[in-house]
C-alpha cells in the first residue's frame, strides 16, 4: 500500500511540473519555491535540472534569464536521474548569462600598511582564486607579475633561495610553480613548511609525465605573505581570517565587486557506455570563477609528457549526442570543456575560450581501452607477454567527437603541458577550423596512437610553445606498444613481427589544410615513433615540419615559409614519403641511416636547399626557384599560375583557415606574417626583427672600423627596444653577431637560418663582438 502511494506522488510531482510544460525558467530574481514558469522562475540552475529531471520521456529546455548566477556545489546530472528524450540548457533570447564558480564577498576593507587593504573574511577554506570584477588577481608572489616577461610573466632563478626562505615567517600553504628541467611542461609544489636549517618542506611535481628537477631560472613562489608588495597583490591569512589587498592601480575599492573561487569543477554530465546520457545541448552561456586545478593533475597518459585531471567546467563521461555551443569560457582556473571515457557524436562548436588555467578541450579515454599499456617513458611491456590484437580492448573512449569553429586564447595561465586540443587514447575525432593562439605549449596534441582515424583541418595555429620548449604548434607522441627509445630495438621487433607498429593506431591521422606557426620549436612536430599519418595541404609559417622515427607517414603538397624538412632518426624500412612540398631553407637531418620510401619532386625557395639535398643523394627530381606566390607578404601562398612547383606535382589548396562564426572572426588574433627570408639579406640596408631588436648585415668600412671587425662578417644589433628580449638578454646596440652554436654568422641571413634550426632548445651558446672583443653569452630565446 505504502509503494503504491510512494508512486501515486511520485506521478502527481511529474504531472504536476511536466504536464503542458516543456520549458522551466530560470531567474536570478525567482525562488526555488517556484513552479519554474515565465512568471514564476526558479531561482538556481540546480533546481531547475532538478525539476526537469521529474519529467520523464520529454523534450526539456532550460531558459536562463540574464545574470550571474553562482553555484554553491557542482551541479550533477548521471544516468540514475535522467529519464528525458533531451535536455537544452541556454540563456533566454540570448541574454547574458553567467555561471560562476566563485561567490561574492563583501569585506569591510580597513588601512593596513604600505597601500595594503585588509579585511576580516572567515572562511571555512582558503580561497584559491580572488576575483575583482571579474578578473583574477595573481597571489602574492616572488618575483612580482611581468606582463612583458615570457615565462610565467615572471620568474627568478633565486625564488627559493635560502637568502630569500629568511624572509618568510610561515611560508605553509604557499606554491612554487616552476617548468620541468628539459622545458617540457611545468611542475607544482605546494610548501607544507620551513626545516630549522631553513629549507622548504614541499609536495608535488607529478604534473608531468617525465618528471625532472624544476629549472633552475624559470619558477616563481606565490602565496606567501612576506611577498605582498605589488598592485594587484593578495593575500588571505587562514588563522587569522583576514584578507589583504594590494589594490590594482586606478580600482576604486568601494566600487568594485569581490569574488573568491569556491568549486574547481560546474557542471558533470555522467553516464556509461551501457547506460548513455543522450540529447543534451548547453548554448549560450558564459562559464568562470573556477579554482585552479594545477594540484589535481596527476593522472599518467600512457608514455605520453602528460598527466591530466579528469574534470573542468564542463565535464562529460558516458555521453552521446551531447552539444556545447557559443558558450564563454574565461577566467577559470583549470580546464574549460574535459570529455572524458566513452563519448560518442560530441559536438564541440563556435565556443570563445581564453584566460583558462589549463586546456580548453580535451578528449581522453580510459587506459583500461588500452592493450598492454605503459604508463611512463621508460617502462615496457615485455615482448613476450605483448597482447597482439590490434585496436582497442573496450569502447570506454571517445569516438567520432567534433571540436570545431572554437576561438581559444591564452591558456595555460598555471599549467604549461597543456593544449587547445588534446587527444589521448580516443579515435576519429575531427578538429577543424578552430583558431588557436597564445599557448604555452601545442596548440593541438595527439598524445599516443590509439587509435587513429583522427582529421585535423582548416585550423590556424599560432603564437604556440611560447613558454617552454622542444615541441610543436601541432605534436604527437607515438609511444605505441611496439615503440622503445631504443631504435635497433624497434628495427628488430618490427621485423620479427611486421605490423605490430600498427597495432594502435589503426586507421590514418589526417592533417590538411591547416596554418601552423610555433616559437620555440616545429610548426608540425611528429615526435617518439609517430605512425600512420597523412600530412597534405598545411601552410608551416616559421617551424617547419619534423618527423621522428615512425612510420607510414606520407608528407605532401605543404608549404614550409622560412623553415625546412626536420628529420630525426628514421627507423629501417619506415615507408616515409616526403613529395611535392615547397622548402624554404635546406634540410635539417639529424642522426639519420635510412632514408624512408620517397623524398623527392620537392621545390627549394633556395639554390643551398636543393643542394643539400641533393648531396645526401635525395631530391634527385627537385628543382630550386621562386614558387611565385600570389603575395608572400600578406601571407597569400597560393601560387600564380606558371609556378614551376606545378611541374613537379604541388597544388594549389584551399586556405579558408580558422573560425567561421562572424561573431568569433572579428575578435579572432591573427599570426604575423614575416618577410620569405628569400627576400631578406643581400641588398644593400636589408634588416630583420630578431628577439625584438633590429639587425643589419656589415656593410660599411665605418662599420667594420668602429667593431674591429677584419672583414664584413656578422650580423650588426642596430636598434634595441626596451623592455625587448633582446635587451632582456643583455645585447646591446652595437653588438656583433658572428657565431651561433657550431654555425659562423656571415649575414642576417645566416643569423635568420641557424636561429630556425635551433630555437627548439630555447636557447644557444653566442660569440659577439663587442667593444672590438669578442665575448660569449647565452641567449635565451623566450
Amino acid at each position: 500500500m505504502k509503494k503504491k502511494l510512494l508512486l501515486s506522488v511520485i506521478l502527481l510531482q511529474a504531472l504536476f511540473y511536466c504536464t503542458g510544460q516543456d520549458k522551466i525558467y530560470v531567474s536570478a530574481f525567482g525562488s526555488d519555491n517556484n513552479k519554474g514558469t515565465f512568471n514564476r522562475p526558479v531561482k538556481t540552475l540546480g533546481e531547475a535540472i532538478v525539476k526537469a529531471l521529474r519529467c520523464t520521456g520529454k523534450d526539456v529546455a532550460i531558459e536562463i534569464r540574464g545574470g550571474s548566477y553562482s553555484l554553491d556545489t557542482t551541479i550533477k546530472i548521471s544516468s540514475g536521474n535522467f529519464l528525458l528524450h533531451s535536455l537544452d540548457i541556454r540563456a533566454y533570447k540570448n541574454e547574458k548569462v553567467i555561471i560562476s564558480g566563485a561567490r561574492k564577498i563583501r569585506p569591510d576593507w580597513q588601512p593596513y600598511r604600505n597601500g595594503i587593504l585588509k579585511a576580516v573574511l572567515n572562511l571555512v577554506k582558503p580561497p584559491d582564486q580572488f576575483f575583482v570584477d571579474g578578473k583574477a588577481l595573481p597571489m602574492a608572489r616572488y618575483p612580482n607579475f611581468d606582463a612583458t616577461a615570457k615565462v610565467y610573466n615572471g620568474t627568478a632563478a633565486d625564488a627559493i633561495s635560502n637568502e630569500r626562505i629568511n624572509t618568510w615567517k610561515n611560508p605553509a600553504g604557499g606554491y612554487i610553480h616552476a617548468l620541468h628541467e628539459g622545458e617540457w611542461g611545468s611542475q607544482d609544489y605546494l610548501i607544507t613548511g620551513k626545516k630549522e636549517n631553513g629549507k622548504l618542506t614541499y609536495t608535488g611535481g607529478w604534473q608531468n609525465n617525465r618528471p625532472a628537477p624544476m629549472h633552475k631560472q624559470y619558477r616563481f613562489v606565490e602565496n606567501i605573505f612576506e611577498e605582498l608588495d605589488s598592485p594587484g597583490e593578495w593575500f588571505y591569512d587562514y588563522s587569522a581570517k583576514t584578507i589583504y589587498l594590494y589594490p590594482p592601480d586606478g580600482t576604486d575599492i568601494k566600487k568594485s565587486g569581490f569574488t573568491i573561487s569556491q568549486l574547481t569543477d560546474l557542471i558533470h554530465i555522467r553516464g556509461s557506455s551501457s547506460k548513455p546520457l543522450k540529447n543534451i545541448t548547453i548554448s549560450n552561456l558564459s562559464f568562470t570563477g573556477t579554482a585552479r586545478s594545477f594540484m589535481l593533475t596527476k593522472e599518467p597518459l600512457l608514455r605520453s609528457d602528460w598527466t591530466i585531471y579528469r574534470g573542468g567546467a564542463i565535464l562529460l563521461d558516458g555521453t552521446e549526442n551531447v552539444r556545447i555551443s557559443n558558450c564563454n569560457f574565461f577566467e577559470l582556473g583549470g580546464n574549460a570543456i574535459f570529455v572524458s571515457n566513452y563519448n560518442r557524436y560530441v559536438a564541440i562548436r563556435d565556443n570563445n575560450i581564453y584566460n583558462i588555467g589549463g586546456n580548453a578541450i580535451a578528449f581522453v579515454g580510459d587506459p583500461g581501452a588500452v592493450r598492454s599499456p605503459a604508463f611512463n617513458y621508460n617502462l615496457f611491456v615485455p615482448w613476450p607477454e605483448m597482447d597482439y590484437t590490434p585496436g582497442p580492448k573496450t569502447d570506454n573512449y571517445p569516438r567520432y567527437c567534433l571540436a570545431r569553429g572554437n576561438l581559444i586564447h591564452n591558456i595555460g595561465i598555471i599549467e604549461k603541458q597543456v593544449s587547445g586540443v588534446e587527444v589521448s587514447m580516443s579515435s576519429h575525432i575531427t578538429i577543424s577550423h578552430n583558431t588557436i593562439y597564445n599557448v604555452p605549449r601545442s596548440g593541438i596534441n595527439i598524445g599516443d596512437g590509439c587509435w587513429g582515424g583522427d582529421i585535423l583541418e582548416y585550423n590556424d595555429v599560432f603564437n604556440t610553445v611560447l613558454e617552454t620548449g622542444d615541441h610543436g604548434a601541432f605534436n604527437s607522441w607515438g609511444r605505441d606498444r611496439y615503440w622503445s627509445p631504443d631504435r635497433s630495438a624497434i628495427d628488430s621487433i618490427v621485423a620479427a613481427k611486421p605490423g605490430i607498429e600498427s597495432l594502435d593506431v589503426i586507421d590514418p591521422i589526417v592533417i590538411r589544410n591547416n596554418r601552423f606557426q610555433c616559437d620555440h620549436g616545429w610548426d608540425i612536430d611528429l615526435d617518439d615513433g609517430s605512425s600512420n599519418y597523412r600530412i597534405y595541404n598545411n601552410v608551416c609559417l616559421n617551424g617547419g615540419l619534423k618527423l621522428r622515427e615512425g612510420y607510414h607517414r606520407i608528407v605532401t603538397n605543404n608549404i614550409l615559409i622560412n623553415n625546412t624538412f626536420h628529420l630525426h632518426v628514421w627507423l629501417k624500412n619506415s615507408g616515409d614519403v616526403f613529395m611535392h612540398n615547397i622548402v624554404t631553407t635546406p634540410y635539417a637531418p639529424i642522426l639519420m641511416n635510412y632514408w624512408g620510401k620517397k623524398i623527392d619532386a620537392n621545390l627549394f625557395l633556395s639554390r643551398a636547399g636543393l643542394a643539400k639535398a641533393q648531396s645526401l643523394h635525395l631530391d634527385k627530381n627537385s628543382l630550386s626557384a621562386d614558387a611565385l606566390f600570389v603575395n608572400s607578404r600578406v601571407g597569400n601562398y597560393q601560387l600564380k599560375a606558371g609556378s614551376p612547383a606545378f611541374r613537379l606535382g604541388f597544388k594549389n589548396f584551399n586556405m579558408n583557415f580558422g573560425v567561421t562564426s562572424p561573431s568569433l572572426k572579428k575578435i579572432a588574433g591573427k599570426p604575423i606574417i614575416k618577410p620569405l627570408y628569400t627576400h631578406t639579406g643581400n641588398h644593400k640596408g636589408a634588416s630583420i626583427k630578431w628577439l625584438g631588436a633590429t639587425f643589419k648585415n656589415i656593410e660599411t668600412l665605418g662599420e667594420r672600423s668602429a667593431a674591429g671587425l677584419h672583414d664584413h662578417n656578422g650580423a650588426l644589433l642596430e636598434g634595441l627596444p626596451l623592455h625587448s628580449l633582446a635587451e632582456k638578454n643583455n645585447l646591446k646596440k652595437g653588438d656583433i653577431i658572428i657565431r651561433m652554436g657550431d654555425a659562423s654568422i656571415k649575414s642576417i641571413s645566416d643569423l635568420t637560418d641557424t636561429y630556425q634550426t635551433v630555437k627548439w632548445m630555447g636557447a644557444a651558446n653566442c660569440t659577439i663582438i663587442r667593444n672590438q672583443s669578442e665575448m660569449n653569452i647565452t641567449v635565451s630565446f623566450k
